[in-house]
């Protein structure tokens, strides 16, 4: 029988020097890698598992829970921590199946835990208001953009390389509609609420002839100063800037406009079909995020509500 663990160990030793040499893993990283490898040998180690070759897939998906759950000796990981374990192993199964030092890749099917998705951070209505008035700080053709691309991200859902990308003709106030083109080129029709048209209209008439003056011709609906098509960086100064003067705290960034339509509309009854067309998601799965921000909102107007919820 071999000297327990050795041979595990000389293998984890060898896929670590894999790592740093041929991969020219970080040294941070390295050093993890080796304390979770180091981990793990020792676990199959303490169950009689001496050579890799002994190992199954039970095993591995054993060690994961493991490590999810903690002993006297290690506190249970977070899911990041215990992905990145998981990593390790999967890593190390690979290495040696490849390097023909064992069969087959026991580790192949067993998947690091996902780390919970984070509910998206939407504004409530009162603090979406007072975002765009501070938006219309005075009777300026940048102000009059600003408002208008606020008004528009927040009225249509549309990312904001979406907005940045719309020409002119692609809102068409005849029939309060807009063609976004989306990921992959994918094009969707948006209807556009008044106050967005009313702004988009104001911006357009009074506002966009003076920028586009200052530039060569483009049809890019969004401009700068000097005419060009607006940048994504300068979209994201607008908005800290309208937030700075709406007094509004916390981190609010073009997506939270999209994350605040998504979530008023569902909060309003939207069908969570309608609003995935709307946000142009290719799976409803994505768009059922916002279903778990207006489960929370029910579940905080049933407890300060209901006499028997407290």
């Amino acid at each position: 029988m071999a000297e327990p663990a050795r041979t595990a160990e000389r293998v984890a030793r060898a896929y670590l020097d894999h790592l740093a040499v041929e991969r020219g893993l970080a040294g941070n990283t390295l050093a993890a890698y080796r304390r979770d490898l180091s981990r793990y040998t020792a676990w199959l180690a303490g169950r009689g598992l001496h050579e890799l070759s002994d190992v199954r897939t039970a095993d591995v998906s054993g060690f994961a829970a493991h490590v999810r759950e903690g002993d006297d000796e290690h506190p249970a990981l977070s899911t990041t921590s215990a992905a990145r374990t998981v990593v390790a192993v999967r890593g190390l199964h690979k290495f040696a199946a490849r390097e023909r030092l064992v069969d087959a890749d026991v580790a192949h099917d067993v998947r690091p835990p996902t780390p919970r998705k984070r509910l998206p951070k939407a504004l409530d209505v009162a603090d979406v208001e007072r975002l765009l008035e501070a938006a219309l700080h005075d009777d300026s053709p940048l102000a009059l953009r600003d408002r208008a691309l606020l008004e528009f991200l927040y009225g249509t859902g549309a990312r904001i390389s979406e907005a940045l990308g719309l020409d002119v003709d692609d809102i068409d106030p005849a029939t309060r509609a807009v063609r976004i083109r989306g990921k992959g080129d994918k094009e969707r029709i948006v209807p556009v609420g008044s106050f967005a048209l009313q702004a988009i209209e104001a911006y357009r008439v009074r506002a966009r002839p003076t920028l586009a003056a200052a530039g060569r011709s483009t049809p890019r609906l969004f401009l700068n100063s000097r005419g060009g098509p607006l940048s994504r960086q300068s979209a994201w100064a607008i908005l800290r800037a309208c937030a700075e003067r709406a007094q509004l705290t916390g981190d609010v960034s073009p997506h939270s406009l999209r994350h605040s339509f998504a979530t008023h509309l569902l909060d309003g009854g939207a069908d969570v079909r309608v609003v995935q067309e709307l946000l142009g998601h290719a799976s409803v799965t994505t768009t059922q995020v916002y279903t778990l921000v207006t489960v929370d909102k029910l579940r905080e107007v049933y407890a300060t509500s209901h006499p028997r919820a407290r």
